[in-house]
């Protein structure tokens, strides 16, 4: 089976794709928010963050708040003081579901 050529209007609608983000709904302390898919640049960068990255340390949490606020809807918008307000397992539930769901970890794309 040959793959189609790519015609002048698949590569017009590709480009159409550039900077859409795909999302999903997901139960965050018994609430529905929303999630979007990490861009490339946004994974490459936390794998940089994460890469010289020490057991315990108050670097995995930056990192853990950098995932969030890059894919949930108004999550930029929340300060370190509001993160310290939730539960800690709440919070690396939904980072471990964004990553998942932006094709890192054993389920990916999920």
């Amino acid at each position: 089976m040959q793959s189609p050529q790519l015609t002048k209007e698949t590569k017009m609608g590709l480009k159409s794709l550039v900077g859409k983000r795909m999302t999903k709904k997901v139960k965050f302390m018994n609430e529905d928010i929303e999630i979007s898919k990490l861009s490339v640049s946004q994974v490459m960068e936390i794998q940089e963050k994460a890469k010289d990255l020490k057991e315990d340390s108050a670097e995995g949490f930056a990192i853990l708040k950098t995932v969030i606020r890059s894919a949930c809807t108004e999550a930029a918008e929340l300060t370190d003081d509001d993160f310290a307000t939730f539960p800690m397992d709440e919070l690396s539930t939904l980072s471990e579901t964004i990553m998942q769901f932006s094709g890192l970890g054993k389920t990916q794309g999920k």
